[in-house]
């Protein structure tokens, strides 16, 4: 037997039953949470009216292969928690470097997302960003709250890149449009 057998064969750790409070701030765990560099997507749906919505993610990781799911998550105060909740379907857009206003805008507050942004309609009427370095057509497949925020996992009913694309970035608060050194 390798090492590694030796290591699955032993008996499971028993974790504690709860987590010990925090020693640290909010704003010390954001900013160490900015430490980890992101690419950035927009998540889109279709309300249950027909309106389109849309925001700023860079909470977005694959899960599995097969089946190919993709999660995100949303703060449960947003104001669209209640359509990406009901919805069906939903796109995730990994935004490529030339579209960093597009991330500023849907990260803004009272302003039109969607005034002048070019798009095609996907699975279940969720909007494909045109220029996205990717795009991810999920169905709504679970929801998992935890703390502040609702995780969505996404079943991937078809998915696009453009080769060669340059992703936009997340780290420390600022978008980059190139890797920063």
């Amino acid at each position: 037997m390798g090492q590694n057998s030796r290591l699955l064969s032993r008996s499971p750790v028993t974790a504690p039953a709860q987590a010990k409070p925090p020693t640290f701030s909010t704003d010390e765990f954001r900013a160490s949470l900015g430490m980890f560099a992101t690419g950035v997507t927009i998540v889109t749906a279709r309300s249950p009216s027909g309106a389109l919505i849309g925001l700023t993610a860079n909470s977005f990781n694959s899960v599995s292969l097969d089946p190919p799911l993709v999660l995100w998550s949303l703060a449960r105060s947003a104001a669209s928690m209640a359509a990406f909740s009901a919805g069906s379907h939903y796109a995730i857009n990994i935004l490529s470097s030339s579209q960093k206003d597009l991330a500023e805008r849907f990260a803004s507050k009272n302003v039109d997302r969607w005034a002048q942004v070019a798009y095609t309609e996907g699975v279940g009427g969720a909007p494909l960003l045109d220029g996205a370095a990717a795009c991810f057509e999920c169905f709504n497949r679970s929801r998992y709250n935890e703390g502040d925020h609702v995780i969505f996992v996404g079943e991937v009913e078809r998915c696009t890149h453009t080769p060669g694309a340059s992703p936009l970035l997340f780290h420390g608060g600022r978008f980059y449009t190139e890797h920063p050194l």
